[in-house]
């Protein structure tokens, strides 16, 4: 693992707590005890607007990451200030993590894949060394992603996911699961905001559920995305009932 825990030390300017993104109690909880990474795959799973993807982007700042996502050890146009997250989060790294960040960027092996922006990063990369020799116009919207998916999460490192699943089928879903499994098992570490219950169930991983509690450890089976789910696909009428005027 690279980055074991995340908190906002107090300094000598402490933020205020009463304004964005502290007003988010999975971020705010930061300014009083740090979260912990206890495993290789960490997913945050948490309702739209619950913290997980604002979480995400600021580890990906402080560890030195473009913000728009890409690869570690490069440098793109991205004139843009850090977060105001970013800015203040602190990364408790092991001895490896502390090592990567010291030995300079271009030292860095990792990935911020971003769902929102991916097609536009890689658009900026085409063509240029290091990344795939595939004609991404030429793939469909999700044969597309895993291609880049397999190209950039190629070696171990730390790669950092928001909402990978977006353009994602089930059958894909399930072959990024294996991807997450396979690089955690050769040294990388993934951290994860997603809403997906298929690859929230990798094995081993450590599911952290964000919301208007904070955050906190849980099962797979005791969350409460996955009980919708569950609820859903056995009657989706028990839901629609309350959207659809029969």
């Amino acid at each position: 693992m690279f980055v074991q825990g995340i908190d906002i030390p107090e300094g000598l300017d402490p933020p205020d707590p009463n304004v964005w993104p502290y007003t988010v109690p999975a971020v705010g909880r930061l300014l009083a005890e740090p979260l912990e990474f206890r495993a290789p795959v960490t997913f945050l799973v948490g309702e739209n607007g619950s913290g997980k993807s604002t979480l995400v982007e600021g580890i990906a700042e402080a560890y030195g990451l473009d913000a728009r996502g890409g690869r570690a050890g490069r440098k793109y146009a991205n004139n843009r200030p850090k977060t105001p997250l970013g800015e203040r989060l602190r990364l408790d790294l092991t001895a490896r993590g502390a090592r990567q960040l010291s030995s300079g960027r271009r030292a860095r092996t990792g990935y911020f894949l971003r769902a929102e922006t991916t097609f536009g990063f890689a658009e900026a990369v085409s063509g240029m060394h290091g990344y795939w020799e595939e004609n991404l116009s030429e793939h469909s919207h999700g044969e597309g992603f895993l291609i880049i998916l397999q190209s950039m999460l190629d070696k171990p490192g730390l790669y950092l996911m928001d909402e990978p699943e977006a353009a994602l089928s089930f059958m894909s879903c399930l072959r990024l699961v294996g991807l997450m499994h396979d690089l955690a098992e050769s040294g990388s570490q993934i951290i994860c905001a997603t809403h997906s219950p298929i690859l929230s169930a990798t094995p081993g991983a450590d599911i952290i559920e964000v919301g208007d509690h904070g955050a906190r450890r849980t099962k797979w089976d005791e969350l409460e995305m996955v009980d919708h789910w569950r609820r859903y696909l056995s009657d989706p009428g028990r839901y629609l009932r309350h959207l659809i005027d029969a």
